[in-house]
């Protein structure tokens, strides 16, 4: 690889990370690179990218991102998003099934993390179904309110 590829490359993973809320570091050894592409296509879906880096061009480029205060060492697979859960839910769920991925440590919220807080921010609900959940508490006052009036409505009525 050249020094202007190695230039290009931390170039454009300084911007990545700079817009990322959560850069996730795991260890895929062992994986099969078709098991690899099933992560990169789950997380396509969920808007989260995955890509094996150099050690040493994620290092830098992190450092470009202002992301310190991990060190990075032997295999990693970085898997980044602008979505925490989403993120945390996709690396957290293909881990599950593949023994081989491990997650190592984080940047959530731009902030150093173990591998605890990425499987905490797993179990939470993800962005549509929190906004399910809220439509649901605002609904809520609206239909109690249209069920008083039937009720209302069907005793006039009998009377």
């Amino acid at each position: 690889m050249t020094k202007t590829q190695k230039a290009e490359i931390i170039e454009v993973l300084s911007n990545e990370f700079k817009n990322a809320q959560t850069v996730i570091f795991c260890d895929y050894k062992g994986l099969s690179v078709s098991k690899l592409e099933g992560l990169r296509n789950v997380a396509r879906v969920k808007d989260t990218k995955v890509q094996v880096v150099k050690n040493t061009l994620a290092t830098i480029a992190l450092k470009n991102a202002g992301l310190e205060g991990i060190e990075i060492k032997d295999t990693n697979i970085l898997v980044w998003s602008e979505d925490s859960i989403a993120a945390s839910k996709v690396v957290s769920d293909f881990a599950k099934d593949n023994d081989m991925l491990v997650i190592k440590q984080a940047y959530i919220d731009r902030e150093p993390a173990d591998a605890a807080k990425v499987e905490a921010f797993a179990k939470l609900p993800g962005r549509e179904e929190l906004l399910g959940m809220l439509a649901s508490v605002w609904m809520g006052p609206v239909r109690n309110f249209t069920i008083g009036l039937d009720a209302l409505r069907q005793k006039r009525e009998e009377a």
